[in-house]
């Protein structure tokens, strides 16, 4: 694929890639507004934290089965160049998931901090969290599945702030490959995260496991079939 139909392309992927929080920013628009106060469901936090909780995760587990897709043919080589930008919407995802905890369900006051905008007076939305900041670090303490969510979060941050083109010339190639690596860590994580925030006996979580799983199982059967093959390759190099 030439460089204008993958530019072409990007610009397809976008914004359906952003389909999913136009949606969701409709549906809160019309609850909140009392166009349609069910547009969320009975429990619109529980709604919206499962939601952008699912759209990280599937961007996640996308943006990993592109470089063993890509490995099954040199046609497929192009799909690289989708990897960036499918990976930073797993990243917004994420976030907009950890702002449903710490501006809905840590009980931050929303309708105040909205007039306050509305107002000018922007230093209310940092009163404002203030406010809850003992409710949410209490929480937070107490309850593991939220520990290993937000670390997953801190990786994917550090993840999406190197991700430029600029930051790997100045890294270089092999450091900025080996950060990179812990994106598998970050969706270990939000696994851990997932299964231990459903109640027992809940099996959903099993999907992503199972993609996950399949991912890192490949990711090694490659990595020990490039070591097979590395002695083979340098006593070749060695004979010519």
């Amino acid at each position: 694929m030439n460089n204008r139909s993958i530019a072409l392309l990007k610009w397809i992927v976008f914004p359906l890639s952003l389909l999913p929080f136009v949606r969701v920013a409709w549906r809160f628009w019309l609850a909140a507004s009392g166009t349609q106060p069910d547009a969320l469901g009975a429990d619109p936090v529980n709604t919206l934290t499962h939601i952008t909780g699912d759209w990280t995760m599937w961007f996640l587990l996308i943006s990993l089965a592109i470089t063993p897709v890509r490995r099954l043919s040199p046609k497929l080589a192009w799909l690289i160049r989708f990897r960036r930008m499918l990976g930073l919407f797993a990243f917004f995802y994420a976030t907009l998931h950890l702002g449903t905890y710490l501006f809905l369900f840590s009980g931050y006051d929303v309708n105040s901090a909205w007039e306050g905008v509305k107002s000018g007076h922007l230093s209310v939305l940092w009163t404002n969290f203030v406010a809850v900041w003992p409710t949410i670090r209490e929480d937070a303490m107490k309850r593991k599945f939220v520990q290993v969510g937000l670390l997953s979060w801190f990786i994917l941050l550090l993840l999406a702030l190197t991700s430029p083109q600029w930051v790997l010339r100045r890294m270089g190639g092999k450091p900025w490959q080996r950060l990179h690596r812990w994106v598998y860590v970050a969706g270990a994580l939000a696994v851990i995260h997932y299964w231990w925030l459903v109640k027992k006996g809940v099996l959903t979580p099993w999907r992503d496991t199972a993609v996950l799983m399949a991912l890192l199982l490949g990711r090694l059967a490659w990595m020990l079939w490039k070591r097979s093959k590395a002695p083979a390759t340098t006593r070749a190099a060695q004979t010519v």
